[in-house]
């Protein structure tokens, strides 16, 4: 991040934080129904597949004009503030600490991608067949390293702590029964797929199993759920969920055309949620 843009994100901020307290002393009126909407989306992968969303949408009577933001701590303030209609950038946990940590009234209409997580082996070709004491490599980083016990633990590898598991929190250390006694080595996420020759089996994020010629399709031995908690959703104010426009950016989002451009463009990388 560059640190000349500092200023401007905390006026911004400031800014969004101002609107969005006024809105909860001022209800704004909302039409039955729009022609054209706003919708806020994070720079990359998801502008090219917006681009096929608003064809499809606009079949179906609908324009989207998408503003595309760089910094994630954006796109909900300035659709608390009315600046958008719906946000598409973020996956239920984030939206979770942000409404309890800033008081927003945002809530999911519908799903639309992850990039899920996998295990992947250059030794094993079925995470059954991974024997006692195997060593497996996680993130090191809480985010990632979460995710990769989470997966262990649905795969009945590990049980972690119960109250790891509800806040999103687990560490090896949250582990409490080992049936395999396996030995996890955390590591820097980049490190990983170079790591793969000195592992059992490691959990790669996709960015990088792409870079280093691994397809989450065909390789990875263990995955993560593409409706799990991770997947990305398109978010409106409460107030807006029942609206028809809503319903019909969902269903353009969801619709056959926008899942195989998905499905062939990112080959994996991206998974569709819906």
């Amino acid at each position: 991040m560059s640190f000349a843009l500092l200023p401007r994100r905390r006026a911004l901020l400031a800014l969004y934080s101002v609107l969005a307290a006024a809105c909860t002393f001022a209800a704004p009126v909302h039409a039955q129904d729009k022609a054209r909407i706003k919708v806020g989306i994070s720079v990359g992968n998801a502008e090219q597949i917006f681009e096929v969303v608003k064809k499809v949408a606009a079949r179906d009577g609908l324009t989207i004009d998408v503003v595309v933001f760089n910094d994630y701590q954006l796109p909900n303030a300035a659709l608390a503030a009315g600046d958008l209609d719906a946000n598409a950038f973020q996956h239920q946990p984030f939206l979770d600490n942000q409404t309890k940590s800033r008081g927003f009234d945002i809530v999911p209409v519908g799903l639309t991608i992850t990039a899920p997580l996998g295990f992947y082996s250059r030794k094993l070709k079925r995470i059954d067949d991974l024997p006692e004491g195997a060593t497996v490599g996680i993130q090191n980083d809480p985010s990632n390293g979460n995710r990769s016990l989470l997966l262990l633990q649905s795969a009945g590898l590990v049980s972690l702590k119960p109250e790891a598991v509800k806040n999103n929190t687990a560490t090896p250390l949250d582990v409490v029964a080992n049936p395999k006694k396996i030995k996890l080595v955390a590591l820097d996420a980049a490190q990983l797929p170079r790591s793969l020759d000195d592992l059992t089996i490691a959990s790669i994020n996709n960015d990088y199993a792409e870079k280093s010629g691994l397809s989450f399709n065909k390789d990875a031995i263990l995955k993560e759920s593409p409706k799990g908690p991770y997947a990305n959703l398109i978010a409106v104010r409460r107030v807006d969920k029942d609206q028809p426009w809503a319903r019909k950016l969902v269903a353009a989002y969801q619709s056959a055309e926008v899942k195989q451009f998905i499905e062939t463009k990112f080959n994996g990388a991206l998974v569709p949620a819906f």
